[in-house]
């Protein structure tokens, strides 16, 4: 399985910032040996295909500098030129994903999932958002229309929200803590708002429910994003849902089972974590890359690879 990242590009953030832009390298060591990945650098996203989401003049002022210091704290990080190169990379690693999940089934960025950008404006750590771009150059190149949008990151996914609020070829399902960040949400497809410290049972049951909603109201997915956010674990310092392990496994599962039933390829993005103990949360993404893997090896050994339009 062809797995992207962009560590060549480092996240430059000042000393002491809270945002574990380490993880992202330690993530890539982990799985050096692992069977069966092909770890490639991504390229850069070209603007042209950043813009179908993104207003122009928000583009503009990312590349060159001219943020405002408002929009700098909005996004979290400062300025700097490292920034727009970064966030390029981001995009592209997502969108080379996506090329793969079309032609093997599953394609899979070891960041992205940077659910917080809006059109105008960037957000909670988010400069663009890659998956809103990786759909719209499905549609744009014709090679999928439908597509499904499962956000599993503890925060909700506001910033895919509002992108497609007007779009009903693009379903957004986000399972979230009701209290955590944003505290201004933006409605989705459905979303489903869970309490803190909901645990294991009550996780994986309205994840069960949500899959059986989307099911009956949004027929015929024919591509899909996995937002697997490591951030409802239990060792998360922001996420306070306190899922065990066993359980970020079992989600995981769920959903790759759900999406192999109906045959949809999908792109698996890491999305958030924030760790107290950083080999606690490596230990879960890992497990979130090999389950990729297995369903990657079930298209493999269908003989056969997804069709689109």
């Amino acid at each position: 399985m062809q797995v992207h990242h962009f560590d060549a590009q480092p996240l430059v953030v000042p000393p002491g910032h809270r945002f574990p832009h380490h993880k992202y390298r330690a993530l890539l060591e982990r799985l050096q040996g692992e069977p069966d990945l092909r770890l490639k650098q991504a390229p850069a996203a070209g603007w042209s295909d950043i813009e179908r989401v993104h207003e122009p003049g928000y583009v503009a002022r990312v590349r060159d500098g001219g943020l405002s210091a408002a929009e700098q704290r909005e996004i979290g990080f400062p300025w700097n030129p490292d920034m727009p190169v970064r966030a390029q990379h981001s995009v592209g690693a997502t969108l080379a994903a996506t090329q793969v999940a079309l032609e093997e089934g599953v394609g899979l960025n070891l960041g992205g999932g940077t659910h917080h950008a809006r059109a105008d404006a960037g957000g909670g750590f988010c400069v663009f958002n890659d998956v809103a771009v990786a759909a719209r150059w499905l549609q744009a190149s014709a090679r999928a229309e439908r597509v499904l949008v499962i956000d599993l990151d503890v925060h909700q996914g506001n910033g895919t929200a509002a992108v497609f609020a007007n779009d009903p070829r693009v379903f957004t399902l986000s399972l979230h803590g009701e209290k955590n960040f944003p505290f201004r949400k933006v409605a989705s497809s459905l979303d489903v708002d869970l309490p803190d410290d909901c645990g294991d049972a009550a996780y994986l049951a309205a994840l069960d429910a949500a899959l059986a909603a989307v099911a009956a109201r949004f027929d015929g997915p024919q591509f899909a994003f996995y937002l697997a956010g490591a951030d409802p674990h239990e060792g998360d310092r922001l996420g306070r849902l306190r899922l065990s392990s066993g359980a970020m496994a079992v989600r995981d599962a769920r959903v790759f089972d759900w999406l192999w039933a109906r045959r949809v390829p999908v792109t698996v993005v890491m999305a958030g974590g924030y760790p107290t103990d950083l080999e606690r949360m490596l230990d879960v993404q890992v497990n979130t890359v090999r389950l990729a893997r297995g369903l990657w090896s079930r298209w493999n050994n269908a003989g056969h690879f997804p069709e689109t339009p």
